[in-house]
């Protein structure tokens, strides 16, 4: 799992020819074999070779005739098989959504009507983008489309390329229609979001001792990107990851001080302080009293109700 705290982000002039648009086969760049994310759109389709796609909490069947559309920042990883074939699109946000002026990381929650093109990015994680052969056959010639218009570029291919572009997702969007739109009525972007912070907060539960937990490895644990992570703690909690941990650090000892007689050394171990003195500090900081004369006060009115 460390590994995954130190998830690379790519920029398109990491991964592809051109700034704005730019499609290739297997054959044209290795596959990253690795958890990782980047500031474009992508589209990768699955030629053959049966897989799976870790994308955000979620591990979804990748098999042949599958898409699979990931958001910007959106951490994932699809391991392909050696004898695999796949075509991958990355493609910069303005050149997908030039009406849209819009942060990466709230593209979740542009509603439908707005950029109905954003349908298959924003529920990848609920749904399995997989064609019969005909849809996927219709695919693949606007994919071959694709690629010849890339390579020859020309006044008006932009054009083209956006079309095409805009063709495949039309398609499976318009295959998917009924579930893409019950998940918008359902609003699971948010759903899937507090599924992402339950994960979160699950693992600082289970590591709240260690004071060596970061957000990067809460992060990870969660398969989000620490920067990610932040902008969901920020939007629906409205804390960092530093004052959340600390609130529950909080609470933990309040809950000691008050049910137990330990060493107030001990109780700051079980919330994660390795250091006493620090910990009576910070507890006085934010409790208004220090740990010991919290726990005297607590008693005696306990007392003498």
């Amino acid at each position: 799992m460390s590994s995954l705290s130190r998830v690379p982000t790519y920029g398109m002039q990491q991964r592809s020819d051109r700034e704005d648009f730019y499609i290739r086969d297997k054959q044209d760049r290795e596959a990253l074999t690795s958890p990782h994310r980047h500031e474009y759109f992508q589209i990768q389709i699955n030629l053959g070779g049966d897989t799976v796609q870790h994308i955000g909490g979620a591990v979804r069947p990748f098999p042949r005739n599958a898409l699979s559309f990931i958001l910007p920042h959106r951490l994932h990883l699809i391991p392909h098989p050696e004898q695999g074939n796949f075509m991958l699109i990355n493609v910069a946000q303005g050149f997908l959504l030039p009406h849209l002026a819009c942060d990466p990381l709230d593209l979740e929650d542009v509603p439908l009507a707005q950029a109905p093109e954003l349908a298959p990015f924003q529920f990848q994680e609920h749904l399995d983008f997989i064609l019969d052969d005909g849809a996927f056959a219709e695919i693949e010639t606007v994919l071959q489309r694709l690629r010849t218009l890339d390579r020859t570029r020309d006044f008006g291919t932009t054009t083209l390329l956006r079309a095409g572009l805009l063709h495949v997702i039309g398609v499976v969007s318009q295959h998917f229609a009924e579930p893409l739109q019950q998940l918008a009525s359902d609003k699971a972007t948010h759903r899937g979001r507090r599924d992402a912070l339950a994960r979160v907060t699950a693992y600082i539960r289970e590591h709240i001792a260690d004071p060596q937990l970061t957000l990067k490895e809460a992060a990870a644990a969660a398969f989000l990107s620490p920067n990610y992570l932040t902008h969901l703690l920020r939007k629906d909690t409205g804390s960092t990851f530093s004052e959340l941990v600390l609130e529950r650090r909080m609470r933990l000892a309040r809950t000691h001080l008050l049910n137990s007689d330990e060493p107030i050394s001990h109780i700051a171990q079980r919330c994660g302080f390795a250091d006493e003195a620090y910990f009576s500090r910070r507890f006085r900081q934010t409790q208004g009293l220090p740990p010991g004369q919290f726990r005297r006060q607590q008693r005696g009115h306990s007392a003498h109700q």
